[in-house]
């Protein structure tokens, strides 16, 4: 792994030889601004992309004889030699520098002679770092819709172990209908997987080449972009040279669908946290991903999930971050472009690293389907069954709600729940009440009855997850 160079570092003597646009310039670069504009401190880990593009690139100017041949493939090697020294931690990245592409080159150029210096014809680096960008988001893009995936048979593994697993489902956080437990946790996989949808189609957008595009006017060379493309696997090339380097929709947008992974993580992280809880008693999480207190012995707390939860608002600031870099900017290129990375990168290592940690967390649960069923049969969780029998019996949805309202008082008077509530105070309510009354008030009867396409019963959880089982081996 290449060498980080840290920001706290103090910059070499600025030399004035060291720039690259030196020679409009008579003074030496002040050492506070060369360590305020460096980028290389973070954009570092695009040399993989830097040098990629740069291979292609010299093989195209090689191809259409801007350069020659043999310039081509001295350029190429050279450039082959300067990533392994980046690989194997040996090329040390120099803040006067300012980013990974002019380290790169001033490398090259040391390594090769002067004929490096042919490397930049007809390009800029405004057009090399949306090129590196847009390379590295492929690679992420295509790594979350993996760990997306992973997610998704983390939340099918522990649907599947819980089949016959009867909790309440809540609305308003208020006890509403009996649900299957699965059936609850594969509202995520759907989440999940318009996740991925939406990775998918960013990365459309993504992988467009913008290099060719110059500082902003494109070049006078005869440069042959398609084949860039092609090199590079690119699927369609940007038709505007100003919009090629000014752009960073495709960055916001792969840091709103980030944003968006985040919210789910953290609406599931939620229901743990509230699940292991006393109050709630319905899971258990393993030690390996729980901690302690340090002065309470009994505690075992769920950081990992409160962690998730918290490092959303992390994800949210940096999609924030980009949106304000870029509203006020004219076109085409402006410096502060150069804020974009940090923010990128940050998205892509928070959200890559909890997709990991919570899909390994959901294998580490324990299910006490007694105490979800017991929560599940307390109150009046089935009143929403008992007015659809009277539906079933013929009268009309807001009279059944009225009555069955009526019959929750008479239980809370009484101190128990619908199922203990005498016949005859039924029979008070609506002579449509009979006796089979009680089989539609059982949480097993209310959950298996809902057969409908999209509903919880346990017909419809086994015959969606065998779906689910198949499409994501």
């Amino acid at each position: 792994m290449a060498k980080k160079t840290s920001s706290k570092q103090k910059p070499h003597p600025p030399k004035k030889t060291a720039k690259p646009w030196g020679g409009r310039f008579t003074e030496a670069t002040n050492a506070l601004v060369e360590e305020y504009t460096a980028s290389i401190q973070y954009d570092w880990r695009l040399f993989p992309y830097d040098i990629a593009g740069s291979v292609a690139h010299a093989a195209m100017l090689g191809k259409t004889e801007i350069i020659s041949q043999a310039e081509s493939r001295k350029i190429i090697n050279g450039l082959k030699g300067v990533l392994q020294e980046i690989a194997e931690g040996k090329l040390e990245f120099s803040l006067e520098l300012e980013d990974i592409h002019m380290n790169i080159e001033n490398r090259l150029v040391r390594k090769i002679g002067p004929v490096g210096g042919k490397l930049h014809t007809a390009r800029s680096r405004n057009d090399q770092v949306a090129l590196d960008l847009r390379m590295y988001l492929r690679d992420e893009i295509m790594e979350l819709r993996r760990l997306l995936r992973e997610m998704q048979k983390a939340v099918i593994g522990l649907a599947d172990h819980s089949q016959d697993a009867i909790m309440p489902g809540y609305t308003h956080l208020q006890r509403a209908q009996p649900v299957l437990f699965g059936h609850h946790l594969l509202a995520y996989y759907e989440m999940f997987e318009r996740d991925r949808e939406r990775l998918a189609d960013c990365y459309r957008r993504v992988n467009v080449l913008p290099l060719g595009a110059g500082a902003l006017a494109g070049t006078v060379l005869p440069i042959d972009r398609k084949m860039v493309a092609d090199l590079l696997g690119f699927s369609g090339i940007a038709e505007n040279s100003m919009d090629a380097v000014s752009d960073r929709d495709f960055a916001i947008e792969f840091v709103s669908a980030c944003c968006q992974i985040m919210v789910h993580l953290s609406r599931l992280s939620e229901e743990l946290v509230l699940w292991s809880s006393a109050e709630f008693g319905f899971i258990t999480i393993a030690d390996a991903f729980t901690t302690g207190s340090s002065i309470m012995p009994q505690k075992k707390n769920p950081d990992v999930a409160e962690l998730t939860r918290g490092k959303t608002g992390r994800v949210f600031g940096n999609l924030t971050a980009l949106l304000t870099i870029m509203k006020g900017l004219p076109l085409a290129y402006n410096r502060d472009m150069q804020e974009d990375k940090e923010p990128v990168f940050d998205t892509a290592d928070t959200v890559s690293q909890a997709l990991a940690v919570v899909a390994a967390m959901l294998d580490s649960v324990s299910i006490h389907r007694d105490r979800m069923r017991h929560a599940a049969e307390d109150g009046f969780i089935t009143a929403t069954d008992l007015a659809d029998y009277l539906v079933r019996k013929g009268l009309p949805f807001r009279q059944a709600h009225e009555v069955v309202g009526k019959a929750v008082l008479q239980a809370l008077e009484r101190k128990c729940g619908l199922l203990d509530l005498p016949l005859g105070e039924y029979r008070k309510l609506s002579r449509l009440i009979k006796d089979d009354v009680y089989r539609s008030l059982s949480v097993d009867a209310s959950v298996g009855r809902r057969t409908s396409q999209g509903g919880t019963a346990p017909a419809n959880l086994k015959k969606r997850l065998a779906t689910l089982k198949k499409l994501i081996k």
